[in-house]
């Protein structure tokens, strides 16, 4: 399999990943949004966000680059790269982004997949 046209190689991107890493990862704190106080999923952001062994993030995932920009780390998202643009931060409020990406959701609920 060849890598695509704009893989983080040709880009000359250095992957330092942290130490905990895949299976001894831990959360980005989003997924814990709702469960508690909104005070401590930001406390969890930060020390995610604080693992990462440099400022610039590669992320994949558009909440976990978020959660990196809350913990105060410029996240750069994987999607961006791979189409040469730049990864615009959104909010360091978790409360507006996820009422955002609700009312995202809302919107976009007729192209739900059928079955789901």
């Amino acid at each position: 399999m060849t890598p695509c046209g704009n893989s983080p190689m040709r880009m000359r991107i250095e992957i330092v990943e942290p130490v905990r890493t895949r299976q001894t990862s831990t959360y980005c704190g989003d997924s814990f949004y709702g469960e508690g106080e909104t005070s401590r999923v930001v406390q969890l952001m930060a020390a995610r966000a604080s693992e990462m062994p440099a400022d610039d993030v590669l992320v994949y995932c558009v909440s976990c680059a978020n959660s990196i920009l809350i913990g105060g780390k410029r996240p750069r998202y994987l999607v961006d790269l791979l189409f040469g643009e730049n990864t615009q931060p959104c909010t360091v409020d978790p409360d507006a982004w996820h009422k955002e990406v609700d009312e995202f959701i809302e919107a976009h609920a007729e192209y739900e997949v059928a079955g789901r």
